[in-house]
C-alpha cells in the first residue's frame, strides 16, 4: 500500500510549482510572447521529466511502497515508462482542449493578459475532481474487470463523436452551455473584467464578471474530457499515483502550451483526426485487456507518437499546400 505521505509530498509539490508560477512567473497580468510561454512549455516539460527519474528510482526501490500493488507490481524502469506514455497520451487528448479554450476565449473576448489567471485556477478544480475520478475508477477497475470494456466503447464512441464534430464543422456556442445558462439565471453577470477580477460590483450588487463565466465553461469542460482521457490513461496503468501524477504534470504544461499555439492552432487542423485515431486505438486496447491482450507499452508509445506526428506533417503540408495556391 501506498504511503499517504507520497500523495501530500506530490500535491504540495504542485501548489509549490503553481505557486511559483502565479507569484513569481506571472505577478503582472500580462499577454505572455510566443518565446516566453516557449520556455515555459519547454519549463514543464523539463519538470516532468525530472520527476519521471524520481519514479524510476521510487518505484526500482519501493520507495513508501511504491510499485508494490498487488494488482500490479513494477519495478523503476517499466514505471518510468507508464509514466511517460500516460503523461504523452494524456498531453496528446487534451490538445482538443485546446481548441475549447481558444474558443471559449475569443466568444467571451477575454483579454491575453487575463488568460493565464483563469487556466491557473481552473487547475485547482482539476485537481480536485481528477483526484475524485482516478480514485474511484482505480478502485472499481481492481474489482471489476468487465469495466475495461465499458472504458473502452465509452472512448471508441468519444473518438465516433469527434468525428462526426468534425465532419459537420461546427461550433458550439458557448453562451448555449448548460453552465453559462445557469449562471445568468441566478446571478447578475457584469459586461466589465474589472482588471481580471472575477466578482465585481454593478448598479449596487455583487455580479460576477465575464472571467468568472469563462472559467466555469473551462472547468465543465475539462470535466468532459475527463471522462475521455482518465479511462484512456487505465489502458496504460492501474497504478493510481501514475495515473494522478502523469495527468496532473501533463495539464500543468497545458497552460503555457496554450500560448504557444494559441496563435497557429488553425495550421494543425488535421491534428484532430490524430486524436480520433489515439482514441480509436485505445479503446480498443482497453477492450482486450480482459481477454489478457496485451499490447506492450513501448508500442502503445509509438503508435501514439505516430499518430501525433503524422497529423502534424498532414497539416502543415496542407497548410503550405493552401499558401502556394494562393
Amino acid at each position: 500500500m501506498i504511503d499517504p505521505i507520497v500523495w501530500i509530498s506530490f500535491i504540495a509539490l504542485v501548489l509549490v510549482l503553481m505557486a511559483v508560477d502565479l507569484g513569481v512567473f506571472n505577478k503582472k497580468a500580462h499577454s505572455p510572447s510566443a518565446r516566453e510561454a516557449l520556455y515555459m512549455t519547454f519549463g514543464w516539460i523539463g519538470l516532468a521529466l525530472a520527476f519521471n527519474v524520481f519514479i524510476y528510482y521510487a518505484y526500482e526501490k519501493h520507495w513508501w511502497g511504491l510499485g508494490t500493488d498487488p494488482h500490479e507490481p513494477m519495478d523503476g524502469a517499466e514505471a518510468a515508462l507508464k509514466f511517460f506514455t500516460g503523461y504523452l497520451l494524456e498531453e496528446s487528448l487534451s490538445i482538443d482542449n485546446l481548441f475549447v479554450m481558444a474558443l471559449v476565449f475569443a466568444q467571451f473576448r477575454v483579454p491575453k493578459k487575463y488568460q493565464h489567471r483563469i487556466l491557473f485556477w481552473g487547475i485547482l478544480g482539476v485537481l480536485v475532481f481528477r483526484g475524485i475520478l482516478i480514485g474511484v475508477g482505480v478502485a472499481l477497475v481492481h474489482h471489476f474487470t468487465w469495466l475495461f470494456y465499458i472504458f473502452g466503447l465509452l472512448l471508441i464512441y468519444s473518438a465516433f463523436k469527434m468525428l462526426r464534430h468534425q465532419q459537420d464543422g461546427e461550433e458550439q456556442d458557448v453562451n448555449k452551455r448548460t453552465v453559462v445558462r445557469l449562471i445568468r439565471k441566478f446571478y447578475p453577470v457584469s459586461s466589465r473584467y474589472d482588471e481580471g477580477h472575477f466578482f465585481t460590483i454593478e448598479n449596487g450588487r455583487r455580479a460576477v464578471t465575464p472571467m468568472f463565466v469563462a472559467l466555469m465553461v473551462i472547468e465543465t469542460t475539462d470535466i468532459l474530457f475527463a471522462f475521455d482521457s482518465v479511462p484512456a490513461v487505465f489502458s496504460i496503468t492501474t497504478d493510481a499515483f501514475l495515473v494522478f501524477s502523469s495527468n496532473i504534470f501533463a495539464i500543468l504544461g497545458l497552460r503555457s502550451l496554450y500560448f504557444v499555439l494559441a496563435n497557429v492552432l488553425d495550421r494543425f487542423k488535421y491534428l484532430h483526426y490524430s486524436l480520433i485515431a489515439i482514441l480509436f486505438f485505445i479503446g480498443a486496447k482497453m477492450m482486450l485487456m480482459p481477454l489478457k491482450v496485451h499490447i506492450p507499452i513501448g508500442l502503445s508509445l509509438g503508435v501514439i507518437g505516430l499518430f501525433l506526428l503524422v497529423g502534424v506533417v498532414v497539416s502543415l503540408r496542407h497548410k503550405e499546400q493552401e499558401v502556394d495556391g494562393e
